[in-house]
Parts: structure tokens; sequence; C-alpha cells
């Protein structure tokens, strides 16, 4: 086992509570990520269900609990916290990046507000699924190490197999984490808490002359980068409440979450996001208006004059729009295969997208196929790759010759939410782990070439179709 190397039980109490993981009647494992354990330094020999359930303290670790607050579906709840994760201590990799470990289900916490702090078997699985498919698709997120099943029932509709996850993740501060102290008046607190983000997650800003504003220009343009991957991939998180959103910039907490099928910017999967406020193509706007609520508890720090810390706010926030269409445009170029920058780009990425949500078009499928068989795309597509052609041709190139980049960039297998939801019946029901492993496999390999009929590369038939997810919780 690798060397915990804690900090943040090392900032004031108030930051966290001391809590010890409460003990499950009978843990097995399910899947140990043994690629992760050796990339983060942890002797994955060294973990056994003991440890990975909470039955067990890893040598070194100082369990604990974070508070933070929150605006969930934009209203503010001023105390939430770790109601059913326990951080057990961080370790830093031989890559010298430092990472948390934390299990998720691992039992009640003083944040628990009456809940049991238990997971079921299916949130675990989706999370573990999504979120290792995120990190193979490149984009920032955080990891499962492994999954755990408790032997003990959860109850929510009716009684599931327990679960537990181990998730490790650059750190678990979030915008809510800020909000939490600012809400309480301790702005000493806020302060303590800026500079420890900035050691940790921004080393090279340290010494500037506004911590706070350092913070707050990092964060931004982190968060405009993931939104941007996100819509590259057609991602939709479902949730994005503020205690959500990591400072570090990596996806966190699946619960809701779906990747569309046809594409429709108005997408919404998740059951509790009744009026849309989530949906696909809204999500860069309630990311800067969720940085807007992370800009309000940082404004003490950076001018005493509370007129001139708002400008220096709205100047950092103004930039986030740039930042994410110059991302999104950037990616998009990619996905397109286009090697130079050219005036019409994003319009003709654009053009395709709407013939894509008229035609109610598989947002996946149709990227994979300018990859691999283009004049597979029929009327209506066909003028639009005529331009395609041209554009192509501006950078010397065919659909031939860009293939390799356009298969490296343009997945061919994704976490379709009716083929995650038949892996959780199949281990919920009969408890078979096998779908799993296999739909594991492919989303950890995202980019490889694979036969049209392969049913994990196909959508949802009408009958299979997923129209709602739930958080699970």
């Amino acid at each position: 086992m690798g060397q915990f190397d804690n900090s943040y039980v090392h900032l004031p109490q108030r930051f966290f509570a001391r809590v010890m993981p409460t003990r499950v009647a009978a843990p097995r494992l399910i899947r140990l990520n043994r690629m992760l354990a050796e990339q983060i330094g942890i002797d994955a020999d060294a973990l056994d269900a003991g440890f990975l359930s909470g039955n067990e303290i890893l040598p070194g670790a100082e369990p604990l609990a974070m508070a933070y607050a929150g605006h969930q579906f934009g209203h503010f709840t001023p105390q939430l916290g770790d109601g059913r994760a326990i951080l057990l201590g961080e370790v830093v990799g031989p890559d010298g990046m430092r990472r948390d470990v934390q299990l998720k289900g691992a039992g009640p916490t003083p944040f628990s507000r009456r809940g049991d702090g238990r997971a079921a078997l299916g949130p675990v699985l989706r999370e573990y699924l999504v979120s290792e498919a995120m990190a193979a698709l490149g984009i920032p997120t955080t990891r499962a190490l492994a999954a755990v099943l408790s032997g003990e029932p959860v109850y929510r509709e009716t009684a599931m197999p327990g679960a537990i996850l181990t998730r490790v993740a650059a750190s678990h501060l979030r915008i809510g984490t800020f909000q939490f102290f600012a809400a309480r008046g301790d702005f000493n607190a806020v302060q303590t808490l800026t500079l420890y983000a900035l050691q940790r997650h921004f080393p090279a800003r340290i010494g500037q002359d506004r911590p706070a504003m350092a913070l707050l220009e990092e964060v931004i343009a982190r968060q405009a980068a993931l939104m941007a991957d996100w819509l590259l991939v057609g991602f939709v998180h479902g949730v994005m409440n503020t205690d959500n959103m990591s400072i570090s910039g990596e996806t966190i907490d699946f619960g809701p979450c779906a990747f569309i099928d046809a594409y429709d910017p108005s997408a919404v999967f998740s059951s509790i996001d009744q009026n849309g406020r989530y949906a696909y193509g809204n999500q860069p706007r309630i990311a800067q208006w969720n940085l807007t609520r992370l800009a309000e508890t940082l404004l003490p720090q950076l001018s005493d004059d509370q007129d001139a810390a708002i400008a220096l706010a709205e100047e950092a926030l103004a930039a986030f729009t740039d930042l994410f269409e110059a991302a999104f445009t950037s990616g998009l170029r990619r996905k397109l295969g286009f090697l130079s920058e050219q005036p019409g780009d994003l319009a003709l990425g654009q053009e395709l997208l709407a013939i894509m949500a008229e035609q109610q078009s598989d947002f996946t499928l149709t990227f994979r196929a300018l990859a691999e068989h283009p004049a597979t795309l029929t009327d209506p597509f066909v003028a639009w790759l005529g331009r395609w052609n041209e554009r192509l041709a501006l950078d010397g190139q065919t659909p031939e010759t860009a293939k390799p980049a356009l298969q490296a960039v343009n997945p061919a297998v994704i976490p379709r939410t009716h083929q995650i939801e038949a892996v959780i019946r199949a281990a919920v029901d009969r408890s078979d782990f096998g779908p799993f492993e296999t739909l594991l496999a492919a989303l950890t390999d995202p980019y490889r070439s694979r036969d049209p009929s392969d049913p994990l590369t196909l959508p949802p038939t009408q009958a299979e179709r997923v129209w709602q997810t739930f958080c699970g919780t």
C-alpha cells in the first residue's frame, strides 16, 4: 500500500468531521482497478474487500467527512456535506500528483441528514462505468478504484443489494465548499480554503497579489474546457448543483447522468430536473452561473471596495464564454478532421449538428461515420458532405487520409444508458457481473474500430430507450 500523505485533515476542525466507516456484514470484491492503483502509487495486492468496504482502515488513513453547502436547482442549502462518503486520506502517486481516496456508501456521517449513508449496487456500477469511460475518452474526471458488495441490503423504493465505491479524485473541493463558509460569514475560512486550493491545484499561481483572483481565473478556465468536453461527447451531467462542481475541473458525482443518443440540445434525462435546468445544451450557461456563485464567496478577498471587487469578478467571469467557445470550436474541428483553422469551421460544424437534430441522428454514430464510412450518410447529409470534402481539401486531406485522426477523437462506444441499465439488472437480479465486465472493457477502449453490428455500438431500439434517469441516493 502506498503511503498516505494527508493535508485536508490539517485544516481547521470546522472544515470536516472525523468519522469512521460503519462495518458491513460480508464484503465481497466486485472489481479492482489495478491499473489505476499502480498509477496512484497503491499496491493493488494489499487491497482486499475488508479495506475497500471500510471494515478495516488502511494504515495512515485519517477518515473524515467534508463540510460543504450548495445551490440545488438554484435554491441554496447552507449545509450539505458528505452524507454517504468518507475521505480516507490522500496519496501522492509516482507522477507526483496528490489524489483523494474516498469511500462512497460507507455509512452515515454527521452530514447524513437522517440518511443511511449507504449506496445501492446500481448507482455504484453506474459511477464505475461512466467515470472510467470518461477517463478513457480523455475527459477530466474522478476515477473508480474499486467496487465492493456490502453483503447487506439498502432500502430505497425497495430493498436492493448494498455496495461501496472507492473513488479517486484530484480533490473533493467543490464550489459548495466555499459557499459553506461564506454563508456563515467565516471569511477567514474562505481565505484559508483559497490558499489551500491554489497550493493543491494551481501552485504556479501562488504568491500573486490577489490569490482569490488567481483561483477564480483558473477554475473558470477549467470549467469552460470541461463543458466543451462534455458537449463534444454528448454527456449530460443531470445535476449540476454547485456542490457537484469540482474546483479541480474534474467531472464529479455521476448520479442521473446520461449520454445522448439522438442529438437534441434540449435533452434532459434526470427525473428530478423537471424544468430542464440542466439540459444538455444548457450546461455551459449553468456552469457560468455556478462560477458566479464561487466569485461571490471570493469578493472580500478581491478588494476592500465592494464595487471594485464586483468589477474584478465580472471581468473574470466574462472570459468564460470566449474560453468555452474556443475550446468547443477547437474540439469540433478535431471531430471533423480539420488540421488548420478556417473562418467557416464553426458554421460548418453547426450546420451538421442542425441536420442531426432535425433528423434525430445518433450523435456518436454520425461522427463515427465520418471517420469510417461517410458514404453511409445519405440525404439530407449529401450536400453537407460535399462542403466537408472541400474543407478537408484545404488541408490537403481526403476522408481517407483524415480517417486515423477522426477515429482517434470520435468514439465507437459510449456508456449508453440502456446498456448500463441492462448491466445493472443482470447484477442486481441475477448476481451476474459478466455484462458489467464486457461493457467496462469496451468503454475503456472506446476508439477501437468495431464491427458495425456489435451490440455495444448500437443505439437503443424504441423499446430499449431510457427516457429518465434517477439519482439513486
